[in-house]
């Protein structure tokens, strides 16, 4: 049931669900499918499980392969499916990769992630394999922050000599970075934003679009921020970025996973439980949270 779309067809608002658990700390396949649902009716232009805000680190391999195929059955072949496939070794990415190929993602997005630093040549061989496993696209994701490597534009480019690595997603939150990125890599290669304070600068950077865990609280300051800047209304994207900012700020400064559940259940929407180490916002941020939530709508 793959889509079977190419890198031209994945843009716009890419929205990350979060990955909701029950009281025992179970994952709820469930709530899942009603949050990633309520995800494309509000008008997403992709769903990408399994990113920060989906805990991928936090979930076993049959957790993160239920996620994968629930997603696949809910999409429904209605907007692209961006699959993250990451993990500590080459053998498991590649095991996952191949899984969300056979279930029916449309990609898969792949971060490095490394205990001990690696290598520029460490990191292509990684990717080399994996993409050499699979024929659907791969989008190479740079978040140190999370990761522990720091991709530079160099191997990034160095990247996309391998075939089915068709797009890259900038995370590291420096302006400069994404400009430099684009001149690097020409107007031909997709190129995300995963910085949601960056948001704006982003597009104005030539960012083909922007993966996002804010859809899940403000989907229509997201989308008309997209179509603002799609008709090259700057003046009227600004105003929008501006309104989202405080709240783009906080949910990135508070943790995805955490920020996005206690906004849903703010919002009167059921989003579950964390799974610990995860512990749920304090009293006051979510006091801060309601307020930013105000001020967005």
């Amino acid at each position: 049931m793959s889509i079977h779309m190419n890198k031209d067809e994945i843009k716009g608002i890419i929205a990350y669900p979060v990955t909701p658990f029950d009281a025992q700390e179970k994952v709820d396949i469930s709530l899942f499918k009603v949050l990633v649902e309520r995800l494309i009716v509000s008008g997403a232009n992709g769903i990408a499980p399994l990113g920060s805000t989906g805990v991928l680190p936090y979930l076993t391999d049959q957790e993160k392969e239920a996620i994968t195929e629930a997603t696949v059955q809910q999409v429904a072949g209605r907007v692209p499916i961006v699959t993250g496939v990451s993990n500590l070794t080459t053998e498991r990415t590649i095991h996952h990769a191949r899984f969300a190929e056979k279930a029916g993602s449309t990609a898969v997005m792949i971060l490095p992630m490394s205990y001990w630093k690696l290598t520029d040549d460490e990191v292509f061989t990684h990717y080399e394999k994996v993409a050499n496993a699979i024929s659907i696209p791969i989008m190479a994701y740079n978040n140190p922050a999370t990761g522990g490597i720091d991709m530079s534009p160099a191997l990034l480019k160095r990247l996309l000599e391998i075939p089915n690595v068709t797009m890259i997603k900038e995370s590291t939150g420096d302006l400069q970075r994404m400009h430099d990125l684009r001149r690097a890599l020409g107007e031909e290669v997709a190129f995300f934003n995963g910085s949601n304070p960056l948001a704006l600068a982003a597009f104005a950077a030539g960012a083909t679009g922007w993966c996002t865990a804010a859809p899940n609280l403000i989907p229509e300051l997201t989308k008309d921020l997209y179509h603002a800047v799609q008709n090259n209304n700057y003046e009227l994207a600004r105003a929008i970025f501006y309104k989202q900012v405080g709240l783009l700020q906080f949910i990135v400064s508070k943790g995805l996973p955490r920020a996005i559940q206690a906004g849903l259940e703010l919002k009167g929407i059921p989003a579950g439980y964390l799974r610990s180490p995860l512990m749920p916002l304090t009293k006051a941020d979510k006091e801060q949270l309601q307020e930013l939530l105000k001020e967005c709508s």
